[in-house]
Order: structure tokens, then C-alpha cells, then sequence
């Protein structure tokens, strides 16, 4: 299985070459935390390689953030931009 990820994050990374980088950050973020985290956070900034996360409740905030050092360096991987942290911020209603 393992390997299978590796396989589709290698290739997801070469196909993002054209993109904005916060577009390519936004295609990598499901890749790097998983199909249902991802539903609960969209990328929907990025500066000075600061990803911005906008995450839809506190409970999926913690869980974000308690794998913040994680994501960074799958997110940075994947998507072949630098993230020097990312800030999790709660969605407005």
C-alpha cells in the first residue's frame, strides 16, 4: 500500500509543475492528510511559505494541528513548494 502512495504522490507531484503554488498546495493537501481529513480543511492561503488552512470545526483543528510537523513535510513533498508552517484558522460561518 505504501507503495501505492508513493507512486500517486510522485506522480501528482510531476503533473503540478505549471501551477500556482498555492494551487499546488491546495491538489496536494488530500494526498498528504487523507480523504476524510481533507473534507474538514481547504488550503485557501499561502505566503512566505505559510500554507493557510481553513478547517471547519475545533475538534478537526486539534487533529490538524497535532500532525502540523507532518503535514508540512508531505505537503512541501508532494507539491515541490517550500512550507515553512502552516496556520490553521476556523472557517467563518
Amino acid at each position: 500500500m505504501e507503495a501505492m502512495r508513493e507512486l500517486l504522490r510522485g506522480s501528482l507531484k510531476s503533473s503540478l509543475g505549471g501551477m500556482r503554488e498555492e494551487d499546488r498546495l491546495a491538489a496536494a493537501w488530500t494526498v498528504a492528510c487523507g480523504r476524510a481529513m481533507a473534507e474538514h480543511g481547504a488550503v485557501v492561503g499561502y505566503a512566505a511559505g505559510v500554507v493557510r488552512v481553513e478547517v471547519a470545526d475545533l475538534m478537526w483543528m486539534r487533529q490538524m494541528a497535532s500532525l502540523g510537523g507532518v503535514l508540512e513535510r508531505e505537503m512541501a513533498r508532494i507539491s515541490g513548494v517550500p512550507v515553512a508552517a502552516i496556520h490553521f484558522e476556523l472557517k467563518k460561518n
